[in-house]
């Protein structure tokens, strides 16, 4: 949830629409906890002992955590609030965005926010980013814990009542970020510094039933209006009825007044509809009007406030402005060049190998074969780092890129590794090499949308002795670990199409040829020259009788060459 009173839509027109290409190479924090939340919704199970239930599902947690520590991943655990962990990591640098439904997460200092990604999806994502909320709303992150104060939070849900989502917004827009938190959070006790000037702090003054002072455009009802002394010499002015200018219509009528501009300067202009007088008297007045508008609103939102007891909550104001949700020292690394990011060291594959054919009985040739896509993807991030290793899991070698494939709409390159051995026992799947130079130039689509499928593993080929594994890889990684054979991949695909066309255009230029030499003979071919007729004619024999032929076998002589024929084709055929 985060914040209530439909938060998400008043941030949906700062919103970003990003696609996929947005997350690649890039570090991402996930919240499970709305995923596990929709599995939960969806099962709508019944649970007779839910004791048992809770002791599966922490061992689960406590395997899962094993098996991503296996992959060399690192597993941090939150104190609270996972988007609080998700929204620090983010904002201390080690990732780059968040993915979470909760809005509460720009409260604990997120600077990028992805609200929900749909796996194997094209449609475009909400990308939300700070910078653009404050741009676009003038809110800041206090100004945002303020709202949530006023319109509810998972940890007061009901918030100040009567206050609605476009009442907070207009209401915290008329503090400054300092104002609307740290002078309420000094008042508590909780800042240890002191303020130096004598203003009183805000929210926390409206809690006790004061009025609070609005600094900044908006101004105290006492400031904006006129004393008394000038209040009483303010005399109103009469205007005109028929141009609506200071003055007497008696006067106007004589002469123009300087406000309008004719052309013989005989009469004023008839004021139009909707017509404003500019003038310094009813300038003053609007003035005046919009003070008492704005006078009268305040103190309505400050009465139910004041009726708040404990407002504003100095422990969830605690909560959202607290920068340490977790302890994490020795989990990320930080690199002088690039900042704080996460260390993403290499998987144990053996271990993995044990472990998960320990506990979901795989078969270990399976569990390596659904491993190497990302021990295939590790290696060519190294190499395109680090030149130093050489083989992809100390067996595999980079050969050559294939073909490209088309998956979800995006491009990738089919990538053949090559194991040299003298004798192999069995293969799974074996492509003699013309087919191989024919897959070469064509573009593969998988748009399969099941996403119960067991997803697809590296498929395995024989070829000339050698034991080939065909894995799709991302397009800038493979150019980037290996340029020269990207290069003569596309040389090679260059050549093969400048044939093809060649061979096309040879093949057009002689079909324009026939045609040409058929328009040349100047002569208009009838209707069976374009429709062959394809009646089967009964050959009578010396002295047989038509009479003798059986029905049934002339009308199988009729109907067997035209059954596999369309009506249309077959009733065209009867004119001949």
């Amino acid at each position: 949830m985060g914040v209530g009173g439909h938060f998400w839509d008043l941030l949906k027109p700062n919103a970003r629409h990003e696609g996929p290409d947005f997350l690649r190479n890039k570090r991402i924090a996930v919240d499970l906890s709305f995923w596990i939340v929709q599995h939960e919704t969806a099962i709508k199970t019944y649970v007779r002992k839910p004791h048992l239930r809770i002791t599966f599902f922490r061992t689960i947690n406590l395997y899962s955590k094993e098996l991503l520590e296996l992959f060399g991943m690192p597993v941090v655990k939150a104190k609270g609030e996972a988007e609080a962990l998700c929204a620090q990591l983010n904002s201390e640098g080690y990732v780059d965005a968040c993915i979470t439904a909760d809005s509460d997460a720009f409260l604990f200092g997120a600077k990028c926010v992805i609200k929900s990604v749909r796996p194997n999806s094209k449609e475009p994502f909400e990308c939300y980013h700070m910078s653009d909320i404050e741009a676009g709303l003038g809110l800041k992150r206090k100004h945002l814990v303020g709202i949530s104060l006023l319109v509810g939070n998972d940890h007061d849900l009901k918030g100040v009542p009567g206050i609605g989502l476009d009442t907070a917004l207009r209401f915290v827009q008329n503090f400054t970020e300092d104002e609307i938190l740290d002078r309420m959070l000094y008042c508590a006790g909780i800042v240890p510094y002191k303020i130096e000037d004598d203003t009183p702090c805000r929210l926390h003054e409206i809690g006790n039933g004061d009025t609070p002072l609005f600094q900044g455009g908006i101004k105290s009802l006492d400031d904006c209006t006129p004393g008394s002394d000038e209040s009483s010499q303010k005399i109103r002015c009469s205007h005109c009825s028929f141009c609506g200018h200071p003055g007497s219509k008696r006067a106007h009528f004589k002469s123009s007044c300087q406000y309008c501009t004719t052309s013989n300067g005989e009469r004023c202009v008839k004021k139009a509809d909707g017509f404003r007088c500019d003038c310094s008297a009813c300038d003053m007045g609007r003035k005046e009007k919009e003070q008492k508008k704005q006078e009268n609103w305040r103190t309505k939102v400050c009465s139910k406030i004041a009726m708040e007891s404990n407002f504003p909550n100095a422990e969830i104001i605690e909560m959202y402005l607290c920068d340490n949700h977790s302890c994490f020292s020795g989990t990320f690394v930080y690199i002088p060049t690039d900042g704080p990011c996460i260390s993403w060291g290499s998987p144990k594959t053996e271990m993995l190998v044990d472990f998960l054919a320990c506990h979901k009985l795989w078969e270990p040739s399976y569990i390596r074969r659904m491993i190497l896509p990302m021990l295939s993807t590790i290696f060519l991030r190294e190499m395109a780092t680090n030149r130093g290793k050489t083989l992809l899991y100390g067996q595999y070698e980079f050969d050559s890129v294939l073909r490209v494939k088309i998956r979800n709409g995006r491009q990738f390159y089919v990538v053949k590794w090559r194991k040299a051995v003298t004798a192999l026992s069995r293969a799974m799947c074996t492509i003699p090499s013309r087919e191989l130079d024919m897959q070469q130039d064509v573009v593969e689509f998988d748009e399969s949308p099941d996403l119960l499928e067991e997803p697809d593993g590296p498929k395995i080929h024989v070829d000339e002795g050698s034991c080939y594994l065909v894995t799709d890889e991302n397009m800038d990684l493979v150019r980037a670990a290996y340029p020269e054979k990207v290069e003569r991949f596309l040389h090679e695909k260059e050549l093969k199409e400048s044939k093809r066309r060649k061979s096309s255009s040879l093949r057009s230029e002689g079909t324009r040829e026939t045609s040409k030499s058929t328009e040349s003979r100047g002569v208009q071919l009838s209707i069976t020259e374009f429709f062959r007729s394809s009646k089967v004619q009964v050959v009578v024999k010396p002295g047989e009788d038509l009479t003798q032929i059986p029905d049934g076998q002339s009308k199988e002589k009729r109907e067997r060459p035209t059954q596999n024929l369309s009506k249309s084709v077959r009733r065209r055929l009867l004119f001949d």
